[in-house]
């Protein structure tokens, strides 16, 4: 059985975006436990526009879903955004890309263009003998 890489770069880091596109699919078949950790990260960007990021699956790596298995958050600035994607109830999604749109306003370049990554790291499972410690909340 092959085993999945450390991290998956759906959108390999710093990549210039200056136009709506998708990413290469990856097969995410070898997944212990199919949840992810996204992290996408935006190092560079003019004003007066926006991004859009979401992931798709499929099958079959040709078909793809009718709708995003995950939207991140609309972003205008550079910074990260982390999210968690949860396919552990999809058993038919063998494959995901990203697909990224650019959308720009006002009177200045009319071209869009972000910097950014979007990379995937799968949660590993948690084990049985791991420790837990309830919280004790406090009571007035």
């Amino acid at each position: 059985m092959s085993t999945l890489p450390a991290a998956l770069n759906l959108i390999p880091h710093y990549t210039r975006l200056e136009a709506n596109g998708d990413g290469a699919a990856f097969d995410i078949s070898a997944s212990a436990t199919r949840t992810f950790l996204c992290r996408l990260t935006v190092t560079g960007q003019v004003e007066q526009e926006s991004l859009d990021v979401s992931i798709w699956g499929s099958a079959d790596g040709e078909t793809w879903s009718k709708k995003p298995l995950l939207m991140l958050p609309q972003q205008f600035y550079k910074g990260t955004t982390k999210m968690i994607l949860d396919l552990s109830l999809r058993p038919e999604t063998r494959f995901i890309r990203s697909r990224w749109e650019l959308f720009r306003w006002g009177r200045v370049a009319p071209m869009p263009m972000f910097v950014a990554g979007l990379e995937l790291e799968e949660i590993p499972p948690m084990s049985r003998e791991t420790p837990t410690t309830r919280i004790a909340l406090a009571t007035k």
